[in-house]
């Protein structure tokens, strides 16, 4: 099952008004917290940093293109805490005409407690984590699961993925191995085909998604999705580091307010 990272709650302030993108935002809004669901396993002895991008394109009938575009910054160290750092906007496509501040997600499943933080407010939510970690970080071989790093359905969008076992409409194959970005991938191309007519349409359908697995680093590090009704999308792992990322990473700066969904009552720091 396809295990990805999304919002569970945003808010802003009553009577915010949005502003034009490029005048730094509405003043009025105010991050109220978001929460990590589909816990994924916690992944320990594989530290490392990379830019996570995704792209979805649409090409209309009129040969028209649609692109959209999404990146965040990611880190894992060898305990296997997580920490995302991407803008608010690319975060369930919230208010793509304004332009919003970037905003943090960490994952301690050491402490068995993530973080949604705002950097601009200093402020941010605290969840119980129940000791497991981000879903989409570990991903599957076979092309079962994949980075979902921008929280914009993906989940939707990478549910054809699925391997399909014997069926005859479904195909598997290998695509060997190569290096991406310094690292080792194993790759998987599954093609899926939707006879004419099971969905109305007057010709069959082909599904291509194409993974490339780092066992290494326990991650997908490049996934392609094609759907002739949905487009194509490509999510990519670039600029990864190995080394263990700096321990402050996936701590909350003392000086942030940070509050409970389950209480009422604010907390100062981390601790």
């Amino acid at each position: 099952m396809t295990r990805i990272l999304v919002v569970g709650f945003l808010a802003v302030a009553a009577g915010a008004q949005p502003q034009p993108q490029g005048r730094g935002g509405p003043p009025n809004w105010r991050f109220v917290g978001a929460e990590p669901s589909r816990p994924g396993p916690v992944v320990k002895n594989a530290p490392f940093s990379a830019d996570v991008t995704t792209e979805n394109t649409v090409v209309l009938a009129d040969g028209n293109h649609i692109r959209q575009t999404s990146s965040l910054r990611l880190y894992r160290d060898s305990e296997g805490r997580t920490r995302r750092e991407q803008s608010l906007s690319s975060v369930g496509g919230l208010a793509s005409n304004v332009n919003l501040p970037p905003v943090v997600f960490i994952n301690d499943p050491v402490a068995g407690v993530n973080y949604a933080l705002s950097p601009s407010s200093r402020t941010g939510t605290r969840s119980a984590g129940g000791g497991r970690g981000f879903g989409g970080l570990a991903g599957n071989r076979g092309g079962r699961s994949a980075p979902a790093p921008d929280g914009q359905g993906m989940g939707r969008r990478m549910r054809g993925a699925a391997a399909g076992g014997n069926r005859p409409d479904v195909k598997n194959e290998s695509l060997g191995q190569k290096t991406i970005e310094g690292v080792m991938a194993e790759g998987t191309r599954i093609t899926r085909t939707v006879p004419a007519g099971q969905l109305g349409n007057g010709q069959p359908l082909q599904t291509v998604v194409e993974s490339w697995y780092s066992p290494d680093l326990r991650t997908t590090v490049l996934f392609k999705r094609s759907d002739p009704r949905t487009g194509e999308t490509v999510t990519r792992y670039t600029n990864i580091s190995r080394g263990e990322p700096a321990h402050s990473l996936f701590e909350v700066p003392a000086d942030y307010k940070i509050t409970e969904p389950e209480t009422t009552g604010p907390h100062s720091g981390s601790k």
